[in-house]
């Protein structure tokens, strides 16, 4: 631990490992998202202007089997999943990066990277289109995780050491072309035609957006080694002092395993939110300190649904005694000593929500003893917080979320089951019960039509209430 010192004074680059948009995202690949968001959020909050560089590994072995697997160009599956990406990030609240680069859009930053290692005898040619990182080459090799090189696990290809790889640790800059790989997914080089390596991509886009030194280095707690540790050894064999700082986020994890669709334990953002409001989502996510690992049960979302709607329901009763509060304000209030302590105890969100729930007590017990002074207050500084941490029920994120998707869900229960009762008397030819129904579905603005499919509702306009 150590007290962060932006290295510009008033500024803060952060470069954050994105999405490898091989699949649509579950659950614990927006974990990073938000929990970044939640830093963003609080350096901003302090008066800090914030560079957000999150990336998009849209080159990748996976990329490639899958979209063959699917018959589609690879390019197409990136794109689609992408998009993917993008709407659960913006469903979950989460803001957008100041730059989002694509790793094939920064190929000759890439090539650049990796002609200046070779130039200094940090990487070797193995073969055409083959570059390799010789990590014996750089002292500092481990530094990061900590631990020596014959410690380490072998680096994860497919070349046999003894030919032309010098060492098992060493790690691929660049890839030739694989047998029945599409043309489109190679690029030429002064070492052969080939794709880059994943630890190459993100080195080079992170020295083109924040420059050959930056402030925070971010991603998931699975990337520290190989992929943190090679990015640091690359950047640093080049020249470029990198990152001065390193977050991790913890995991998403079912049963204590990893979430991850080879584990077949994958909940898909996009089926979660049918079911689910979005801020309960983020919240249940955010909850946590985001170094810990996030542990996913029935409960997760339920506990989650309970917190927001006490919350959310106290704001909702506080607008209405004490009136709106503009959002100026929220962003301009005093937040208490106790949350600003814990939020610049290295995020420590769980403290900083102690101090929430401290202030909606005090709300409750004004609003009920009729001190609306009291109350405007906490409403206030409860918004003020939670603003902080994405999670502000009178923000026009979440304004809405309050009851009414909740009502929408309840309505559109109830009316099915009142078709489905509808149904079942017409079949037996009870045309009264049918008809009462009906009327009843009628008198409540709800409006019945009939076709060969089946019964269709909708609500009656407004001018029919």
């Amino acid at each position: 631990m150590r007290d962060f010192v932006p290295r510009v004074d008033g500024e803060v680059g952060i470069y954050l490992c994105g999405a490898t948009v091989q699949a649509p995202p579950h659950v614990g690949h927006v974990r990073s998202g938000v929990a970044f968001d939640v830093l963003v959020r609080w350096l901003r909050r302090k008066g800090l202007r914030v560079t957000l560089v999150r990336n998009v590994t849209d080159i990748d072995d996976k990329i490639l089997a899958k979209s063959a697997e699917a018959g589609v160009e690879w390019w197409s599956w990136a794109m689609t999943n992408e998009r993917a990406f993008t709407a659960a990030y913006d469903a979950l609240g989460v803001l957008p990066p100041t730059y989002e680069p694509r790793a094939t859009g920064h190929v000759p930053a890439m090539i650049d990277l990796m002609r200046t290692l070779v130039d200094t005898g940090h990487a070797y040619q193995a073969g055409p289109g083959d570059v390799y990182f010789d990590v014996r080459s750089f002292k500092d090799y481990g530094a990061l995780t900590r631990q020596p090189v014959d410690d380490m696990v072998p680096a994860p290809d497919d070349a046999p050491v003894g030919g032309a790889k010098r060492d098992v640790h060493d790690f691929a800059l660049w890839k030739a072309p694989k047998p029945g790989e599409p043309e489109t997914a190679s690029w030429d080089t002064p070492f052969g035609r080939g794709r880059p390596g994943w630890h190459l991509e993100c080195s080079a886009m992170a020295a083109r957006y924040l420059g050959p030194e930056f402030d925070i280095h971010g991603g998931g707690l699975d990337l520290r080694f190989p992929h943190h540790e090679n990015e640091l050894a690359q950047s640093r064999a080049a020249g470029q002092p990198f990152a001065r700082y390193w977050l991790h986020n913890g995991w998403v994890t079912q049963g204590g395993a990893k979430m991850s669709k080879s584990l077949g334990n994958g909940l898909l953002v996009d089926v979660v939110l049918r079911d689910v409001r979005a801020v309960v989502l983020r919240w249940a996510l955010t909850a946590v300190q985001y170094r810990s690992m996030l542990e996913w049960t029935d409960d997760t979302l339920r506990e989650a649904e309970a917190t927001w709607d006490r919350l959310a329901g106290f704001v909702e009763r506080a607008v209405e005694r004490t009136g709106e509060v503009p959002d100026e304000d929220v962003a301009a209030a005093p937040l208490p000593d106790e949350f600003v302590a814990a939020m610049d105890d290295d995020l420590n969100v769980p403290a900083a929500l102690a101090v929430v729930h401290e202030t909606l007590r005090a709300g409750n017990t004004a609003l009920a003893s009729g001190d609306l002074p009291g109350a405007r207050d906490a409403l206030v500084t409860l918004r003020a917080m939670l603003d902080v941490l994405g999670l502000d029920p009178g923000s026009p994120q979440w304004r809405s979320a309050g009851t009414d998707e909740r009502y929408a869900r309840a309505l559109d229960e109830l009316v099915e089951a009142q078709l489905e009762a509808r149904a079942a008397a017409r079949a037996a030819r009870d045309f009264a019960t049918a008809d009462a129904i009906r009327d009843r579905l009628t008198a409540a603005g709800v409006v019945v039509e009939d076709s060969p499919a089946g019964a269709r509702w909708t609500l009656a306009p407004r001018s029919e209430d």
